[in-house]
């Protein structure tokens, strides 16, 4: 007996989430790269205001491209669409890393890169309630208790990052500070900096990792490859 046709709108849809989640895994290392790059060295200053907008661009190509699956699920939808509204405003900002490292004096362009890098922790942090909803959606019980696990941790971690940057911009304030906190005072300043880049490279990396492994589960299970 003759196995049924597989459904050519699903076959297109699920095409278009394989590279969607393609262009994600590769677009956000490389439009954070580029991004504080840009803003902090000056990198690719050649290119002007390109290497910000493409990168940036990238990661929401990747997201309308997981627009036309399973458009009927209400949780799937309303997620994607608030990844695709701070996805835009990334898009729309990303220009100012650039004019902020040629005029940082300018009080607008300031405030600009510090928006786009608090939608940009908004965008991470609702992308994990993408990849959430997405595995719910796909038949590997693994895959969404991997995802449901590592995306708790990354929300996690995400939410701890704000608190540390309010506590270093607390003690870079305080000028003196009673000789008992002296010891404290010194390992944070040490080790201040290395946990705000701990505190965002994790849960990046968690991240690229889950979007990998549900492209290679679709791939696996629907298209027989990997």
């Amino acid at each position: 007996m003759l196995e049924p046709a597989p459904n050519p709108e699903l076959l297109k849809s699920l095409g278009r989430m394989v590279r969607g989640l393609s262009a994600l895994f590769w677009g956000l290392p490389v439009s954070l790269i580029v991004c504080i790059g840009t803003a902090s060295a000056g990198w690719f200053q050649v290119y002007g205001l390109v290497p910000p907008i493409v990168s940036t661009g990238l990661v929401a190509f990747g997201l309308w491209q997981l627009d036309s699956f399973q458009k009927q699920e209400r949780p799937w939808r309303n997620a994607l669409d608030r990844a695709k509204v701070f996805a835009v405003i990334n898009v729309g900002l990303s220009p100012f890393v650039f004019w902020w490292n040629q005029r940082p004096d300018l009080f607008p362009y300031g405030v600009s890169v510090r928006v786009l890098a608090l939608s940009a922790w908004f965008f991470l942090f609702t992308l994990n309630t993408v990849l959430v909803r997405l595995a719910a959606m796909l038949p590997d019980e693994t895959l969404r208790h991997e995802t449901r696990q590592f995306t708790s941790l990354n929300q996690t971690l995400l939410l701890a990052l704000p608190v540390v940057i309010a506590l270093q911009i607390a003690v870079a304030r305080v000028r003196q500070w009673p000789p008992q906190f002296e010891t404290v005072l010194a390992v944070w300043d040490r080790g201040g900096s290395w946990l705000l880049i701990l505190l965002t490279l994790l849960p990046l990396a968690m991240t690229m990792a889950l979007i990998w492994k549900t492209k290679e589960v679709i791939l696996d299970s629907v298209f027989g490859q990997k």
